[in-house]
């Protein structure tokens, strides 16, 4: 099948659909088709061959955007199998079949209904098929073509990013490269000039250039100065058609803005400043600012002062404050009008950040000179110096001189200073000062171990003007003088132990005080000389501040004495010296080997074991709750019985349960123990306690001399038949439990019961030997032998 494609899009097209339509004529050629052919060649098998397909095929076109009435001719599909007499049937399936393309078929042509869009998409897959139309069998097998949508230019260029915005350093090189803008064209730009885009400039110019085919946007001038123009606005056009007349364009802005670089040095606006300062201003403080202009921005304006010369250079600094790149005057001393009127200083301002490529427009700094004018004014009086360190004595008498401060106008007139406290606090209050000398003098009694050290504000104006003040610090130290005793550190428990040996040290005292190093320490201790010489203990001085107290005799009693009493005797350094008495208490207290403390007397015991007598009566009553419920469970457990009978009303196999607990082996009274060892002993019948018969029955009688001889094997079987005999046993078994114990041992009995009636013939003297642990009991079981043996 041969398909024909009549796809001329326009008078300019004509030539190529030719030369197409050659070109499918010259290779795409009808071919035949040929039935399978079986060769019987001698020597050979049987060849099968493929059948060749009659088709001819090829990409159909199709104008896109059509706005015809009618529909658009695509092409034809043509079968081999065709001889015009309509037989043939073409069938069209696949994308676009029944809706986009139709196909008519008895003649196989092929029309577009609807417009299409390229952009949207580029080609359609069919498959075409002839069959027979009288057997709707297929003639050849089906084949795929593809029918591409031609493109118009019907799209115009995009710019995707915009507007831009961008920076581009001043004096900046002509030429520069500042931005590459892209436009996009959805046109086919494999088929014509639909999608070839050239860019330019629509607003700009002269200072901005655009590359044509890149959209590179270059710098066109040279030296673009920031502070002369800042920003720029760029409109840039893209058109299609390679910008032929008759192309589709589009535009967009490129907004560029000239970043600042240091091409401008700081120049002051004045050679020459004059500033007022007044003698008063206070060191430290800010005098004046100055400014130097710089018409960069940013860090290319930033600025440093500093003062080169002049004859104020060690009264004055000056600093660069970063926010407004002034330069700040600051006092470095105090001002004097009466020594010197006026100061000259040269200040310069440079910049800190250089750019080296335009040195050649510097120097980057610039010099001006400031004078400043002293200012006369009425200074307050001067004191001769910044702070006074004053000493008195504890105890001084009150009205003592502390010390005196002295002040002085400063002005030319030198006025007189008149001198006063400033009573802000309570300590202000203790001392007094001649308001014509500033002689400070006591107003109280000082005591140094309360208060070492005293702070006071003096202050002092001139006569004729009491507003102007000035004040000093004043601090007054309190000198010690020997008003302490010394006593002991602390309260000391000392204790001595039963087993002491003499010599031996029981105790090691210190002392303190109050007075400071030079009245108190070192001390002397000794015992009170006023008393008779201690017969226990003495006392050692350690030379060290400290002191022993040893024992001088071998062993002490707490029944004999319990607390000693030792005055001692304590002595300072200071001149001149002074001591006090003090008197150690030292019980007596029962120790270990080790010299532990185990006891002293009764009281310490119980402090010791640290409980109180409501925990001890706590613990009691709770000792005796529990021994009476033990008693009271004993007894409820003795009182409780189990009736013999379990129920009333079913006796069978009832399990008869006894709790009663025997008398033990001294009880002969409980159980008639002859019945087991002699038979003879049950004379008659028993009937059973726990039902009572229908029918009494006379007891049997057996005759005596018959019972004597009767063994216990013969009665336990005659028992057994007068239970089975019994009418008044229940209709079931029961359990008769009959035991003999056999005839007395010769051996003899080996039972307790019988032994308090023998006598031993143990010896019990061997236990006074034993030491007196055993003395008791070898006086006990040595009177028991006594009684023996009378």
């Amino acid at each position: 099948m041969r398909i024909m494609s009549t796809s001329c899009i326009c008078p300019v097209l004509v030539c190529l659909c030719f030369v197409q339509r050659c070109y499918g004529a010259a290779h795409h050629g009808s071919i035949k088709v040929t039935r399978n052919q079986t060769k019987h060649i001698e020597g050979e098998t049987e060849v099968h061959h493929r059948p060749k397909r009659g088709w001819v095929w090829n990409q159909f076109f199709v104008l896109e955007e059509h706005l015809g009435p009618d529909p658009q001719y695509v092409g034809k599909l043509h079968s081999n199998s065709d001889k015009g007499d309509g037989s043939v049937k073409y069938i069209l399936t696949g994308e676009g079949a029944g809706t986009i393309f139709i196909i008519d078929d008895t003649t196989g042509d092929i029309h577009s209904t609807k417009s299409l869009d390229r952009e949207q998409k580029t080609h359609y897959v069919l498959h075409a098929q002839a069959i027979d139309r009288r057997t709707n069998k297929p003639l050849e097998p089906e084949s795929e073509f593809i029918i591409k949508v031609q493109d118009i230019n019907d799209n115009a260029p995009k710019f995707t990013d915009g507007p831009y915005i961008v920076t581009v350093p001043e004096m900046s090189e002509m030429g520069t490269s500042v931005l590459q803008v892209t436009a996009t064209d959805a046109d086919d730009p494999t088929y014509g000039n639909s999608a070839r885009v050239v860019y330019s400039i629509l607003q700009g110019q002269p200072y901005f250039s655009v590359d044509p085919k890149t959209g590179v946007i270059r710098t066109a001038l040279h030296n673009m100065d920031r502070e002369a123009r800042e920003h720029y606005s760029v409109v840039v056009q893209a058109k299609d058609m390679a910008g032929q007349v008759g192309g589709l364009s589009g535009s967009t802005t490129v907004n560029i803005t000239l970043t600042d670089v240091n091409d401008n040095p700081p120049r002051f606006p004045q050679k020459h400043y004059q500033l007022y300062v007044p003698e008063s201003a206070q060191v430290g403080s800010a005098v004046g600012k100055i400014k130097a202009n710089d018409a960069d921005a940013g860090s290319n304006a930033d600025m440093k002062y500093t003062i080169i010369n002049g004859d104020g250079s060690g009264v004055f600094s000056i600093s660069t404050d970063k926010e407004t790149r002034e330069g700040i005057i600051s006092l470095k001393k105090p001002l004097n009008y009466e020594k010197k009127k006026s100061y000259t200083l040269n200040i310069e301002g440079a910049n800190t950040h250089l750019d080296f490529r335009f040195s050649h427009l510097g120097p980057f700094k610039d010099v001006t000179m400031l004078k400043i004018i002293v200012g006369d004014v009425d200074e307050p009086p001067l004191f001769s110096m910044p702070s006074y360190v004053m000493e008195v004595y504890e105890n001084a008498k009150i009205g003592t001189v502390v010390g005196t401060v002295a002040a002085q106008d400063p002005d030319s007139t030198n006025s007189l200073v008149r001198y006063f406290i400033d009573h802000n606090t309570e300590e202000d209050r203790y001392f007094i000062i001649d308001a014509n000398t500033g002689t400070i003098k006591t107003a109280k009694i000082f005591d140094r171990e309360e208060t070492p050290w005293y702070n006071i504000t003096v202050a002092a104006s001139e006569i004729d003007n009491l507003g102007l003040l000035s004040h000093v610090p004043v601090d007054i130290r309190i000198l010690d003088v020997n008003d302490n005793p010394p006593e002991l550190a602390r309260e000391y428990d000392v204790v001595v132990c039963e087993n002491a040996k003499p010599g031996q040290v029981i105790q090691t005292v210190s002392a303190t005080d109050k007075d400071n190093s030079a009245n108190g320490p070192r001390f002397h201790y000794s015992l009170d000389e006023g008393l008779s010489l201690n017969p226990n203990f003495t006392l050692r001085n350690n030379e060290d501040n400290t002191a022993s107290i040893l024992t001088r005799r071998r062993r002490f009693s707490r029944t004999t004495q319990d607390v000693y009493y030792l005055p001692i005797l304590i002595s300072d350094s200071g001149i001149p010296s002074l001591s006090s008495s003090s008197t150690l208490t030292i019980r007596v207290c029962a120790c270990e080997r080790d010299g532990r403390v185990r006891t002293c007397h009764a009281e310490a015991f119980l402090s010791s074991a640290g409980l109180s007598t409501g925990a001890l009566i706590a613990i009691l009553l709770c000792v005796i709750i529990l021994l009476a419920i033990v008693v009271l469970f004993i007894t409820l457990r003795r009182s409780k019985k189990e009736p013999l009978i379990i129920s009333e009303e079913d006796v069978r196999e009832n399990v008869v349960t006894y709790d009663d607990e025997g008398g033990g082996e001294e009880d002969t009274e409980a159980f008639d123990i002859t019945a087991l060892r002699n038979p003879s002993a049950a004379e008659e019948l028993k009937y059973r306690r726990d039902v009572r018969p229908d029918v009494m029955h006379t007891p049997r009688h057996q005759p005596s001399s018959s019972l004597n001889s009767i063994d216990v094997h013969e009665f336990i079987k005659q028992r057994l038949a007068e239970a089975d005999l019994d009418p008044s046993v229940p209709p079931y078994d029961s359990i008769q439990t009959y035991a003999y114990e056999g005839h007395r041992s010769e051996a003899g009995s080996i039972s307790s019961l019988d032994s308090v009636t023998t006598h031993s013939d143990q010896d019990y003297n061997y236990l006074g030997d034993w030491g007196p642990e055993f003395k008791k009991l070898a006086e006990l079981y040595g009177e028991i032998e006594s009684e023996r043996t009378t």
